[in-house]
């Protein structure tokens, strides 16, 4: 189904990803990333969106990624090296991600914290640009993708659901 990759693989490569999305709910909060600014009368991501979840989510990325090239090395990368950057690019590009999402919702005049496609899924699509130079062409196969969006559409859908039933976010989405 995958092209000599197996399911853990997948989600070995993608889960630094899914830790810096998830990591801002536990530890954000704080002075928000955009400091307040506007950019054509719209604040340019707003205050959901703080440095303190963006640092938190990029650094637990970066973390996730050291220790599965340590403990879950995937042999296809060629090297632990080429693991870890893959890792630490994810990261970097979900959070990035998450701040050009939320951008754009603003120019929609979508209110933070009102639901929208781009929450579920374009921070995968940013990561995966940014991670693309130093992972393995496997990981980007029609099918390999394919099933990236469909698992991370549906584990967002419930994450948001059980950290808002937690008390960590006011809303389900």
């Amino acid at each position: 189904m995958f092209e000599n990759l197996d399911f853990l693989e997948i989600i070995i490569f993608i889960l630094p990803a899914y830790i810096a999305n998830s990591v801002p709910v536990l530890v954000g909060g704080g002075l928000p990333v955009d400091f307040g600014k506007k950019f054509m009368g719209l604040r340019l991501f707003g205050d959901s969106k703080t440095l303190q979840g963006f640092i938190g989510g990029v650094c637990a990325g970066i973390i996730a990624s050291f220790l599965l090239t340590k403990f879950f090395y995937i042999d296809i990368f060629g090297s632990e090296r080429l693991q870890f950057a893959s890792g630490c690019l994810l990261s970097f590009g979900t959070m990035a991600g998450d701040l050009a999402g939320s951008f754009i919702k603003r120019r929609m005049g979508l209110a933070p914290g009102k639901p929208f496609i781009l929450d579920q899924l374009f921070f995968l699509v940013v990561a995966l640009i940014m991670a693309y130079p130093f992972s393995p062409a496997k990981f980007y196969q029609l099918s390999t993708l394919a099933f990236l969006f469909i698992i991370t559409y549906f584990a967002h859908i419930v994450s948001n659901y059980l950290a808002n039933k937690l008390g960590l976010k006011k809303v389900p989405w």
